[in-house]
């Protein structure tokens, strides 16, 4: 293990050009939008849908609804509401809330979207099926959440010991990296009908946007796993030394897209 001073010298490059939470919030978005629109288009949404999103960050699918639905409504609900922008379309609201006490009526939405979301509260079935209530007859829930391939099958041992590093964090934060798997049988099991899925890989190498939002993760958060111990500084900057290079890809995690819809009723 790489001494205090050594660690310094070692990872001190690594935190430079720093980016606001909202920056990392819009790498993030940057990503996964295309994945997100493209299953929220293959439901064909009527104009006039009512629309939640939860969990909804920096508001990009919120935005990106209220244009899409521009008859009907968007609400934007997240714990922190500070990067929303509730001026950016007539249709558009925001709530500051949690979804595991939230309440609306049952048959509120035409439509609810959450991705990221299921993955970090406990017990996420039982959130889920609060959540399928909320759903007109008819309705769709587009939920996606990620898994995390076991780190010991990494190609090398600086991946290994960054993505064990990067997972045991989470898990101490409360995240189940291993939802996901159950996400599609966990909405058959809420009474969803019409249940499909896909699987987007995501990891070093995968995309430029992968490698653009590891990248800054690491630079900024990645000294953090040096000074816990979980991995030398020297394994942090070769990691992010191969971004970009066929020796750092990788597979590290499956984007989980699954989505059902609420039985009509008679």
């Amino acid at each position: 293990m790489a001494t205090d001073a050594q660690s310094t010298r070692s990872t001190g490059s690594l935190t430079q050009g720093h980016l606001s939470p909202l920056d990392q919030i819009r790498l993030f978005e940057k990503k996964y939008d295309a994945v997100s629109t493209a299953v929220v288009d293959r439901l064909d949404p009527a104009p006039t849908w009512r629309c939640l999103d939860l969990g909804a960050g920096a508001g990009s699918m919120s935005y990106w609804l209220a244009e899409r639905v521009g008859q009907g409504t968007v609400l934007a609900l997240d714990t922190d509401t500070g990067y929303l922008e509730p001026d950016r379309a007539d249709n558009l609201s925001v709530l500051q809330a949690d979804l595991t006490t939230a309440e609306f009526p049952d048959g509120t939405f035409d439509l609810i979207f959450a991705r990221a979301v299921l993955e970090h509260v406990r017990e996420p079935e039982k959130v889920l099926g609060r959540i399928t209530r909320w759903l007109a007859p008819g309705g769709w829930l587009v939920a996606e959440d990620f898994y995390y391939l076991p780190a010991d099958h990494a190609p090398t041992p600086v991946g290994r010991a960054l993505v064990g590093a990067y997972v045991r964090r989470m898990e101490a934060q409360g995240a189940d990296m291993r939802w996901a798997r159950a996400l599609p049988a966990a909405l058959g099991r809420a009474g969803l009908t019409d249940v499909e899925s896909r699987v987007t890989p995501a990891g070093p190498g995968q995309s430029p946007a992968d490698d653009e939002l590891i990248g800054t993760r690491l630079r900024q958060e990645g000294h953090t796993l040096v000074e816990s111990g979980l991995v030398t500084a020297e394994q942090l900057t070769d990691f992010l030394d191969a971004l970009g290079t066929p020796r750092g890809q990788d597979m590290t995690t499956l984007l989980v897209s699954a989505w059902g819809r609420r039985p009509l009723e008679g």
